[in-house]
Parts: C-alpha cells; sequence; structure tokens
C-alpha cells in the first residue's frame, strides 16, 4: 500500500504574536510536526514586523515543505487601524506562501473554533484542550503561548474541511447515510 502523506501549514496572523502549526496527514490521520509562535511585540516598526513575519513563514515553508497553507481570515472588530495592521500580516504570510506555490484556504475564526470544539464561540483555552486531546500532544509539548494553538486550529479545520468522507456521497437522511456506512456507525 502506498502510503498517502500531505502537510498542511496552519497560521493565525497577529501583529504581536503569529502562531503556527504544522500539521503532517499519513494515510488520512493527522500528528502534529510542529507548533511555535513569532513574537513580533519586541519590535516597534510595523514595517520590520511584516519583514519577520515574511522571513519565519519562508522559512517555515522551506524547512517543513507543506503542501497547503490554512490561515485565519482578519474578523470585523471596532479598531480599523488594528485591523488593517492584522490584514497586512495576513497579507504578507500569504505572500510567503504565493512565492513557493502553495496553495492557500483562509477560514473564518468562528468556523475554526466551531470545526474544532463545536462551539463558534469557544475561548483559546477550549480550542487548545481539544486540539491536545485530538492529536494527542503530551503536555509538556503544549505552549502557554494560546496563538500557536490557534495556528495549529487553522490547519485541524482545513484537513476536517478537506478529509470530509461524505463529500462525493449524498445522502437523504441519517438513515441512509447509516445503511451506506454500516462500519462507521458504533451502538
Amino acid at each position: 500500500m502506498v502510503e498517502k502523506e500531505r502537510i498542511i501549514l496552519g497560521i493565525d496572523p497577529g501583529t504581536q504574536v503569529m502562531g503556527y502549526g504544522i500539521l503532517r496527514v499519513v494515510n488520512n490521520k493527522p500528528q502534529l510536526m510542529a507548533m511555535g509562535v513569532l513574537q513580533l511585540n519586541k519590535y516597534d516598526d510595523h514595517y520590520l514586523k511584516l519583514r519577520r513575519i515574511f522571513e519565519r513563514v519562508i522559512g517555515l515553508i522551506d524547512e517543513f515543505l507543506p503542501d497547503e497553507l490554512a490561515i485565519e481570515a482578519p474578523f470585523f472588530g471596532k479598531n480599523v487601524q488594528s485591523m488593517l495592521k492584522l490584514g497586512r500580516a495576513q497579507g504578507v504570510a500569504m505572500a510567503a506562501a504565493l512565492s513557493r506555490d502553495i496553495p492557500i484556504f483562509e477560514y473564518a475564526p468562528l468556523k475554526i473554533k466551531m470545526s474544532i470544539t463545536g462551539n463558534g464561540k469557544a475561548a483559546k483555552e477550549q480550542v487548545a484542550y481539544m486540539l491536545q486531546n485530538y492529536l494527542k500532544i503530551p503536555d509538556e509539548n503544549m505552549l502557554p503561548q494560546l496563538d500557536a494553538t490557534d495556528g495549529l486550529a487553522a490547519a485541524v479545520c482545513h484537513y476536517f474541511q478537506t478529509n470530509n468522507p461524505s463529500t462525493d456521497k449524498k445522502f437523504t437522511s441519517w438513515k441512509d447515510f447509516i445503511n451506506k456506512n454500516p462500519g462507521k456507525v458504533k451502538g
């Protein structure tokens, strides 16, 4: 049997902290490769922050060779300046992926939280807890910065969105699904 592998780089863009997570999927089984943060709050110059984001994303791409980039889309907030800066941070991360011909997939924060926890308004701590359990990440590998698990959450969300076993099948009801998938239902 030929092993099917793909690597997804997930990014939670930010102008103070950028979180990232790298998910390796082998034969449709996801596992954590790496996660971390890029601390940007030590830089005063916004353009220097953007440069650091670009350089870090390129570094991650060169190191892990991802097949896809999943990135959290900016959300609408009250502070227009913050939104503009966040959009720039996201754009720079996307430009890094584009420069290496990596396809980009954007997900709204609500969609990411919903796919991980079942609740679009879940707290960052809930997202981290669910990811830790789902991917069986040991406590010592969990980072105190929740931006890292937010980046990983984007990657896992993309994995869920692109690995739905029923995307190519149409079902008329739950009963129809059960009849066509007896091995997927446990009593």
